[in-house]
């Protein structure tokens, strides 16, 4: 299929109104149907129960066959026209839809393969425009194509304004230029664990079981109720070892669930460099690959969580104009993988060495002030009641006491993560900031992405003597932020990151 080059005016949309309008593949026709049945297969399996009930095992047959005549009626109202000026999706069953994409506003081209698309030679392309969709009948999506299309696709409609045909043959060094800069090793996946998703989703899980009385049964049990003094003892114990035995199922099944889940997604992925793309290709099962126009990359977002940031390891994302950050959207470089390698293709994408080890200036005594009052509120309220329990006469257990202890020496040790983790940097054309704990992040955003400043301070931050300092940019989260910085210095870092953006408050300031 050949794609028309990218172009404007009247006479490139006259032209378009000349290009035809083409199906998706015939064997999309496969797909769809085993995609339903799959994913409905328990109304399926229901309906087979109540047609055996009645006498009638027809129903599940009724079911799959309409379900393969609505893949056949989507293949037929699907069309799709790529021309000069737009690319253009006509959809809908029962209700008609024209989704037009201008290719100028194109932003970012996925392609992604499940197992049947894999099998039957096809892929699944998505277009980006940095526009926000929440609807899936929303998403410019053609599922499926011949895979064999898609490369020379994708190609295209990133192309920008595209290159008159003579100059294909001035095009090719750079294809021969490409270098890989980021592989995904088997090894890492030892840096899968470290999530908190997986333990959230176990322990609601264990918690559900305790609301249905499991632990009511094994306190009853023989084994606990023999040899005890009292229930309330039985109790005691089996309490314990049912904790001790979900603390350690929790971990080994969180575990076992996140490593098939990082194998799967993030397997044989590559990380590729030509000069004016990156290429991030993964997945063992259902393939994805993404392209990311170099022109449009901002800076990059090296996320350290806790659990992870303990065994050594990091993930990146790039920053990219339209690409959202905040949507999960087409921006990820590297998953979970040891840090030393995030921060190497870090340098390596930004071209500049001095990102990974730029010493961080600190934020000085008052943001430690912060963070320490924030962090130890809780414990210092317990006490409180507990002293005023004492003073009415109440009697506080030594528990309650040890409670207090832990509150205060757990938030003592997160106040001063938070404060080690809060950080910024100016270098020549850069802005790098970082800060947090639990979800700790260190931003590097090119200058010329910033499109405009904000200096905020809360009341609590004016007494003292603190000041807020954001980034605003098309790209990716659409701000960042330099936490708790002096206020005295809060312009001359807008100043130093933009010259000229913030000489005008400095002034103010001496007057």
């Amino acid at each position: 299929m050949s794609v028309p080059v990218e172009s404007s005016g009247a006479a490139a949309l006259a032209a378009e109104e000349e290009q035809p309008w083409l199906r998706l593949d015939k064997r999309m026709l496969i797909v769809h149907p085993v995609n339903e049945i799959l994913t409905l297969l328990p109304v399926i399996v229901v309906s087979w129960i109540l047609g055996s009930s009645s006498g009638n095992h027809y129903w599940g047959l009724i079911a799959v066959a309409a379900l393969v005549a609505h893949g056949v009626l989507r293949w037929v109202t699907t069309t799709y026209r790529v021309g000069p000026v737009h690319v253009q999706l006509r959809r809908g069953v029962f209700q008609k839809k024209l989704l037009s994409v201008p290719r100028s506003r194109i932003r970012s081209v996925d392609v992604e393969a499940g197992v049947m698309h894999r099998l039957l030679g096809l892929a699944v392309l998505r277009i980006g425009t940095g526009r926000q969709t929440t609807r899936h009948e929303d998403r410019f999506e053609l599922n499926a194509l011949d895979a064999s299309l898609v490369p020379d696709m994708r190609s295209a409609l990133l192309a920008g304004r595209g290159r008159p045909p003579d100059a294909e043959d001035d095009a090719a060094p750079a294809v021969a230029q490409t270098r890989e800069i980021g592989h995904w090793s088997a090894s890492w996946v030892r840096y899968a664990p470290f999530s908190v998703t997986g333990l959230i989703a176990i322990g609601a899980f264990v918690g559900v079981i305790f609301q249905y009385g499991l632990q009511d049964r094994i306190t009853d049990a023989p084994v606990f109720t023999n040899g005890f003094d009292s229930a309330e003892q039985a109790g005691a114990l089996a309490l314990s070892v049912l904790s001790l035995f979900a603390l350690i199922t929790l971990f080994v099944v969180a575990s076992v669930l996140a490593s098939v889940r990082y194998l799967v997604v993030y397997g044989d992925m590559t990380v590729t460099d030509n000069g004016q793309t990156l290429h991030v290709s993964h997945g063992l099962l259902r393939t994805r690959q993404t392209t990311l126009d170099r022109a449009r990359l901002r800076g990059t977002t090296l996320k350290q969580p806790l659990l992870l940031r303990l065994v050594g390891g990091a993930a990146l994302d790039a920053i990219m104009t339209g690409v959202s950050a905040e949507h999960r959207e087409s921006s990820l470089l590297l998953p979970q993988s040891p840090r030393t390698e995030a921060a190497r293709v870090m340098t390596t994408v930004l071209g500049d060495d001095r990102q990974a080890d730029a010493p961080l200036v600190a934020h000085g005594p008052a943001a430690r002030r912060k963070r320490y009052t924030r962090a130890l509120w809780p414990a210092a309220l317990a006490a409180v009641i507990a002293v005023a329990v004492l003073a009415t006469g109440g009697h506080v257990p030594w528990p309650a006491w040890a409670g207090v202890v832990v509150l205060a020496a757990a938030g003592a040790t997160l106040a001063q993560d938070r404060y080690r983790g809060l950080g910024h940097a100016v270098l020549p054309g850069w802005l790098i900031t970082r800060s947090g704990s639990l979800d700790r992040r260190r931003h590097s955003l090119e200058a010329a992405g910033i499109i405009g400043w904000t200096v905020r301070q809360t009341f609590f931050q004016r007494r003292a003597g603190l000041a807020t300092v954001i980034a605003a940019t098309p790209a990716g989260t659409g701000r960042y932020v330099v936490h708790d910085i002096p206020a005295e210095q809060a312009w001359s870092l807008v100043e130093a990151v933009t010259p000229g953006a913030g000489g005008i408050w400095l002034r103010a300031q001496k007057d």
